[in-house]
């Protein structure tokens, strides 16, 4: 039976990582700049130190972690075994980890694990690579060069390597499932509908599988012949996104619709995503659009039978919500809502830019590899060209116009139903005159009073009714003449 300082033994699955990771380490021909072997020094000034050098190293080196494993002789990597009980062990009256804790700059989850290697004690304690900065102890990083640990500022070469690593560092790389089977990879990924998504041929043998899957950075490998999936390959192609950690599994899309205008109706319908976003996309758009009643003919610009939201406008903004929602905001994930009168889908995280600048700022996203990689399989449109299929859809439909907000630190976008330009309010038709300039520009043209009306399906007999519009939109600033001089060049927005 253990006592109270003893701490119970790990899990089987990561006692045995522990074991294959201590495997690996020992095979290495030689200390690395992200691994530390000690028989039993562990001096708490020397430690603190040597985190900061190995996170930044790991970085620096495009590892997760980097190691120091007690009870390793240096020379020959041999296990002696090691006394160190750093849950013991106190500095300055404190708890070592707790002290430890106090004095790394940013604070970074270390761990000490005990584990008996082959009759051998071992102290193991796993150092997470920097993420955002370089990771400081006593307010000043250091770094690995050889068995030294010199201040990082000392080297500016491997200083501003280290920053351009961390910049570019995107959660897509983090591990969702370590050190998974092959069996498991395929129990947990639907790498069937990678293939197809991606317009590949399915390898006939697991090798090809898995080199394909590594390259588009899915799963990577760990230690022991195992596999590490990657939070990029969980977030697209998890089977169940419940076989992840609630940092996955509550990133799924969610479905709610009312039965009226506001969230204080009754909810008809419910769905909560279950499937990565990849392989459960065309079925969440087609579930949505199975529960959309038709329009009726409004202007010529309808036909018969048609769905009340354009489908490629509720496609693309879905996927808009997926690809640029910000992953490191636990427990929120995309949500899309159904009401009476309008559709809104909603993303956790500050937009990158002013949503009234959606469409013509150059795209930026907080999650490159998963926005290229659904571009790739077609779940979205090619970078630049989004927004504007939106926007010209509603126009198409002689919709009032979407609305882009940035609500509570999230982005919410909204369409709404069919409502003639009689029943539009001012701020409506002030925000659709806006779009309509801004779509114009965009496709190298300008609006006219002509095509305002036919956005807005106003009779040319009823041409003052777009006047009217027009100055509304210049009086708030919204749009301006191509050409002061030239009133009938037409009018482009305010940016151009």
């Amino acid at each position: 039976m253990n006592d109270d300082t003893t701490p119970p033994p790990p899990p089987p699955q990561e006692q045995a990582r522990q074991l294959a990771l201590i495997d690996d380490l020992r095979a290495l021909p030689a200390e690395t700049t992200w691994v530390e072997f000690k028989e039993n020094k562990h001096d708490a000034e020397m430690i603190g130190k040597l985190v900061s050098a190995l996170s930044n190293s790991a970085r620096l080196a495009d590892q997760h972690y980097a190691y120091v494993v007690w009870g390793i002789r240096d020379g020959d990597h041999e296990p002696v075994g090691a006394s160190f009980e750093p849950s013991a062990a106190k500095h300055k009256d404190q708890p070592l980890e707790l002290w430890l804790s106090q004095h790394l700059q940013p604070a970074i989850a270390i761990e000490f694990k005990s584990l008996d290697y082959k009759g051998h004690r071992l102290i193991l304690l796993a150092i997470p690579a920097a993420a955002t900065s370089p990771v400081g102890f006593d307010r000043t990083a250091f770094i690995r060069i050889g068995s030294a640990t010199p201040r990082l500022a000392d080297h500016p070469e491997r200083q501003k390597l280290l920053w351009s690593k961390l910049q570019p560092y995107a959660w897509e790389s983090g591990v969702a499932a370590q050190f998974q089977s092959s069996d498991e990879v395929l129990a947990k990924l639907d790498h069937t509908s990678y293939f197809e998504l991606t317009g590949q041929p399915l390898p006939d043998n697991r090798e090809g599988i898995f080199d394909r899957l590594k390259a588009d950075r899915l799963i990577e490998a760990d230690v022991g012949g195992k596999w590490n999936i990657t939070n990029l390959g969980a977030i697209l192609f998890a089977k169940q996104l419940a076989d992840f950690s609630p940092s996955i599994a509550r990133k799924g899309v969610r479905f709610v619709a009312y039965e009226g205008n506001n969230r204080a109706t009754k909810v008809t319908h419910r769905r909560d995503g279950q499937k990565g976003y990849a392989c459960g996309f065309s079925g969440l758009v087609d579930y949505i659009d199975g529960l959309l009643p038709s329009n009726e003919h409004i202007g010529k610009a309808f036909r018969e039978e048609e769905p009340l939201y354009p489908s490629i406008a509720i496609r693309e903004l879905i996927a808009n919500a997926l690809i640029h929602q910000d992953m490191t905001i636990t427990g929120a994930g995309p949500l899309v809502e159904l009401f009476k009168d309008r559709l809104e889908i909603t993303n956790p995280g500050e937009p990158l830019v002013s949503p009234d600048r959606f469409l013509d700022s150059p795209p930026r996203s907080r999650n490159e590899a998963l926005a290229s990689l659904m571009r790739r399989m077609r779940l979205c449109e090619e970078q630049e060209t989004g927004i504007d299929k939106v926007l010209a859809s509603a126009e198409l439909h002689q919709l009032p116009p979407p609305d882009f907000q940035n609500v509570d630190a999230a982005v919410r976008a909204t369409l709404f139903a069919p409502r003639r330009f009689a029943d539009m309010t001012q701020e409506e038709r002030v925000r659709a005159c806006y779009q309509h300039a801004a779509l114009k520009y965009v496709s190298g043209e300008r609006m006219t009073n002509s095509s305002l009306r036919e956005r807005f399906g106003i009779a040319e007999h009823n041409a003052s009714q777009a006047s009217a519009v027009i100055r509304m939109a210049q009086d708030e600033g919204q749009i301006r003449p191509a050409d002061p001089d030239h009133p009938r060049a037409g009018y482009v927005p305010h940016w151009a």
